[in-house]
Order: structure tokens, then C-alpha cells, then sequence
């Protein structure tokens, strides 16, 4: 007969035995299998039982994630603090000055912060449900070029967890070539809470991705879009998008505003039009 201790461990199979890889996971298998015994010889399981029950399996879920390395961890923490210093950024709304009006109510802002430099905010409604405006520029990044004249290429490098993305972007040079091709590598981290979403970034260093030949290598963020439905009116989407960007080079501050308020307005446009044809094409 087997002693007291141990009658515990017997409940869990040989499988089990052989798939475990800690003691952690033993633990974490005992306890779940003991609460399903104590529920099944009680009428009704205890508030404390589900409780626990919940916390136990939550534990074994995490046991079978992969950890994240230090170099992860530090990516996912500067999307973390894009994320917060472009919320922090918005929530001001002080000092905002009108750079750009269009007359569909399409407009683009700007402010000078005293750390930042010149950042400009684009406000812009959709006629398209969140939902869809979200899954063309999160889900289906990397074909921004189809469809933004903008934008040559957006090619992600590496995805980290669910919602961090190392990205590399390169910019096609406007009409006329009044700023030369630019390139940016980014660290770009999703939140969706509810009927909100916020797209967050910033420039970061990645070693597989150094300058590369013909593109001058330009410095973004923070900068995030804001997606929220338009209140009373959920088949419309609000975004709000903030744009700080460091071209680099030696440029006029006067034509550098004039194109990156440009850029947002016909970002707008271009959207409008990718989601107006059904979004991406199938082959």
C-alpha cells in the first residue's frame, strides 16, 4: 500500500510523468487534478475552488510559453514607452496649432515639444467599421506599399510575442525629389482594449539591418494611430494620428513640414481608397 504522501502523485499518469520538465509542472498538474477530485465529491465546488482552479491553470499555460530573451525584453519595452509617451503626448491639448484643414474635415496639427522636436497630429474619420481600418494596418503591414505611394516597402523582421514587431520601412522619395530616399527601422507594438486600439512606435537599432546603400537612415517616434468608432456611428472609425519623424540630413525645416503634414493628408486618401476596394487582393 502506498504511503500517505504520495497518493497524490499516483492520480497523475505515466504520460504525464513523461511530459513533465520541472518541478514547477509537477505542482502545477497535482494541484489541478486535486481540485477536480475535491469538486467532484462535493456537490457544488466552493467559489475558492474555481478561484484557485483558474490561477492553476493560468500557471501551466505559462509554463509552456517561451521566455523571452534580453534582447526581446528590451524591444518589447521600448514599444512599451512609445506606446506611453505618444498617449502622453496626445492627452495635451494645449499649444496645437492648425497646419493643414481639407474640406472633407480631414486635419493635421502640430506643436513643438521642448524634448521632441516638431510633431504633427493627423485627425481623420473612416467610413469603415474599426475592425477592418485595424486589420489593414496591423494585420496586413507589409503590403502598405501597394497601396500608399508613400511607402516603398514595409517588411517585418521580426515578430516578438503578439503584439511586438521589429519593422523595417523604406519611403519612396516624393515628386520631384525634394527629400531623397529615406529608410527607418522601427519597434512597433499593438494594445487593443476594448473598442480601442493604438498602434504605437519608435526607431531602434537592429544588427541584421544596418544602413543600407542609397537610403539615408531616418529616426521615427514616438508616433502612434489611435482607433476608436465614432461615437454614434460604429460603421466609422476615428483616427488619430501622431507623426514625429527625424528625416536626417540637411534639410529645411520649412520643407520638411510642409511634406510630413502632406504625407498624413494623403495618407488619409490613400486609405480610404485601399479599404473602398475591399482591401487586399487574393491571388
Amino acid at each position: 500500500m502506498l504511503p500517505a504522501t504520495s497518493k497524490l502523485c499516483a492520480a497523475i499518469s505515466y504520460r504525464h510523468l513523461r511530459n513533465m520538465t520541472g518541478l514547477r509542472r509537477q505542482a502545477a498538474v497535482a494541484i489541478s487534478q486535486e481540485l477536480s477530485r475535491l469538486a467532484c465529491r462535493s456537490p457544488g465546488p466552493g467559489s475558492w475552488i474555481n478561484q484557485v482552479r483558474r490561477r492553476s491553470s493560468l500557471l501551466s499555460s505559462r509554463l509552456e510559453e517561451k521566455p523571452f530573451s534580453e534582447m526581446e525584453m528590451s524591444y518589447i519595452k521600448q514599444g512599451e514607452e512609445a506606446l506611453q509617451k505618444s498617449l502622453s503626448i496626445l492627452g495635451d491639448q494645449d499649444g496645437w496649432k492648425t497646419e493643414t484643414l481639407v474640406g472633407n474635415g480631414d486635419k493635421v496639427l502640430s506643436k513643438v515639444l521642448p524634448d521632441v522636436g516638431k510633431v504633427f497630429r493627423l485627425e481623420v474619420v473612416v467610413d469603415q467599421p474599426l475592425d477592418t481600418v485595424y486589420s489593414e494596418l496591423v494585420d496586413n503591414m507589409e503590403q502598405m506599399g501597394e497601396w500608399n505611394p508613400n511607402v516603398q516597402e514595409v517588411k517585418i523582421l521580426q515578430k516578438i510575442g503578439k503584439d511586438t514587431v521589429i519593422t523595417h520601412e523604406k519611403a519612396a522619395a516624393p515628386p520631384g525629389n525634394i527629400v531623397g530616399p529615406r529608410d527607418f527601422v522601427s519597434v512597433r507594438c499593438s494594445r487593443r482594449r476594448g473598442s480601442t486600439c493604438v498602434l504605437a512606435g519608435m526607431a531602434t537599432k537592429y544588427g541584421a539591418m544596418p544602413e543600407q546603400d542609397g537610403f539615408v537612415r531616418a529616426e521615427n517616434g514616438p508616433t502612434c494611430m489611435i482607433l476608436r468608432p465614432l461615437p454614434g456611428s460604429p460603421s466609422q472609425t476615428k483616427l488619430t494620428w501622431l507623426l514625429s519623424i527625424d528625416l536626417k540630413g540637411w534639410l529645411p525645416k520649412s520643407i520638411i513640414n510642409q511634406v510630413l503634414s502632406q504625407t498624413q493628408v494623403d495618407f488619409a486618401n490613400h486609405l480610404r481608397e485601399r479599404l473602398a476596394q475591399g482591401g487586399p487582393r487574393s491571388c
